[in-house]
């Protein structure tokens, strides 16, 4: 009977060789779909970069994991990927089955399923049945779902998580290395020679540079909390000085109001004020005038 799974359900798997066939509906604008595998250790990632098989590695060197042919069926087109769980080595813990779209995102691609059949029988009913939808649409790369132990034998998840940075991204996620010359964009470009210091200058570290493309497009920030970014040093600068405050000017003196004021000092509004002392003595030059008769008798 075949199980037709959910997102996130699972179900055993008895047979101890399965094949994965991948399975979509073709068109004038479906981009091509390539089926991959990944080999995942206790850790969740590869062991070494033989655990990837993909188009250029079609073959793990075990022999245990391969990638088949592509077919064209009534249904579609399919491509396969087909592992013999019973003999792979106890270090194995999951097979991570993937598909990839070259050209354009999966919300071009209709139809598209992944299917769990018995090795033994594969022109039966499959074991189980999951149609894949991406989420965002924008996915060029999707988990389809995973072959994972346990106790002693193996069940299937439905996963449908998608990587919008295509198969290099969904890879280099669970470990693999990726050189650049495989990112599609050619030969490397040469690093740009490190820029010539003045003599006497400080000396500065040049800024790191990411391993690859695949990489950068992995790094991730705290969970939500964005890095924190050092202010930049800024010298201590010294408050302006004051400007010197004037002295305020002597207050002017104020009458006394009643009482007699010093020489020079303005009156006391109504009080008869002293003479000089030198107004009082007596002049030596000083002579009467002339007296004449001022009465004459007759």
């Amino acid at each position: 009977m075949t199980h037709t799974m959910l997102k996130g359900s699972n179900v055993q798997v008895d047979a101890t060789a399965v094949r994965a066939v991948l399975r979509w509906t073709p068109g004038a604008d479906v981009p091509d779909v390539d089926a991959s595998a990944l080999l995942l250790g206790a850790s969740g990632r590869v062991r070494s970069d033989e655990d990837f098989v993909f188009y250029n590695q079609p073959r793990h060197p075990s022999g245990l994991v391969r990638r088949l042919p592509k077919r064209s069926v009534a249904e579609g087109l399919t491509d396969t990927i087909e592992a013999d769980l019973g003999g792979l080595d106890a270090s194995v813990d999951q097979v991570v089955i993937a598909a990839s779209s070259d050209g354009a995102a999966f919300a071009s691609v209709p139809d598209l399923r992944i299917l769990i059949f018995d090795a033994a029988s594969a022109d039966g009913e499959p074991l189980a049945l999951f149609d894949v939808r991406p989420e965002t649409g924008e996915e060029t790369a999707i988990i389809c779902g995973e072959l994972y132990r346990r106790g002693e034998g193996w069940k299937f998840r439905a996963v449908g998580q998608g990587y919008p940075t295509g198969l290099i991204g969904l890879a280099t996620a669970f470990g693999i290395s990726v050189d650049d010359s495989e990112t599609g964009d050619g030969a490397a470009e040469p690093a740009p020679a490190p820029a010539q210091q003045a003599p006497g200058a400080p000396h500065t570290a040049p800024a790191p540079t990411p391993d690859s493309q695949a990489t950068v497009q992995h790094r991730q920030p705290a969970y939500g909390y964005p890095p924190p970014v050092a202010p930049p040093a800024v010298p201590p600068v010294a408050p302006p000085a004051a400007p010197p405050v004037p002295a305020p000017p002597p207050a002017a003196p104020q009458p006394a109001y009643g009482y007699p004021q010093g020489a020079g000092a303005p009156p006391a509004y109504g009080y008869p004020q002293p003479a000089a002392a030198a107004a009082h003595a007596p002049d030596p030059h000083f002579v009467l005038p002339p007296q004449g008769p001022q009465f004459i008798r007759s």
